[in-house]
Parts: structure tokens; sequence; C-alpha cells
């Protein structure tokens, strides 16, 4: 399945069918934080970076990598891992996503884009 880029509000229901065809129970995920967009269905997070990179100009600095877990609560959904997390010069030394401010613009872009 290729990756796509989502703009505009998709159901989390389509999430789930991505995720069957590619990981069975979880789809990866970048967002960027800058244009409130994001790209899923990749085998990897750094395939969905560089794509939105290439596309959409986004910058580096901007995008994180998350898992999303379409049939568990959305308060449980979210999974911060992905090598693309790792920026050192922003200070983010570890696959997490430490800093909390920035967990809490993913997972309200999350929330835009992400419609039940």
């Amino acid at each position: 399945m290729p990756i796509r880029i989502i703009k505009n509000p998709v159901k989390k229901s389509e999430l789930l069918e991505i995720a069957r065809d590619v990981f069975g129970d979880f789809v990866k995920v970048v967002v960027d934080l800058e244009q409130k967009i994001m790209a899923v269905g990749g085998e990897l997070h750094a395939d969905e970076e560089v794509l939105l990179m290439e596309k959409e100009n986004s910058d580096r600095q901007n995008t994180w990598g998350i898992n999303i877990y379409p049939e568990k609560s959305k308060d449980e959904w979210i999974e911060f891992d992905s090598m693309v997390n790792l920026k050192p010069a922003l200070g983010n030394r570890s696959r997490d996503v430490e800093n909390p401010v920035i967990r809490e613009k993913i997972k309200s872009i999350i929330q835009e884009l992400v419609i039940d």
C-alpha cells in the first residue's frame, strides 16, 4: 500500500484498514506539526518523513513519528516511538517524544485529522 499524505480528516476505520494491510493492529504515522498534516501507511517512519519533506516541503524539525492503534481507546491509541524522533540538536535524545508540549501538539493534530 502506498504512503498517503493526510491533509483532511479521515475516518478511524480507514486507519484500521491501513493497519490491517501493513502491520495488523497499528499504523505508522509521521506528523508535521507546522503544517498540521500527516503521512500514513509506510513500513518505515523514515519513508513517511522523506515523502513529507519531498512532496510537502516539511522541515525535519517539525516531523515526529508515532504509531496509532486504531482499535484502542483514544486515551491509549498513540505510541510515541520512532527512530525519526532521535533529534539531539532539538534536545530529543530517544525514540520517544520527550517534550510534553510537542506530545500535546501531536495529539491535537491527530484529533483533528482522525474522526470516528
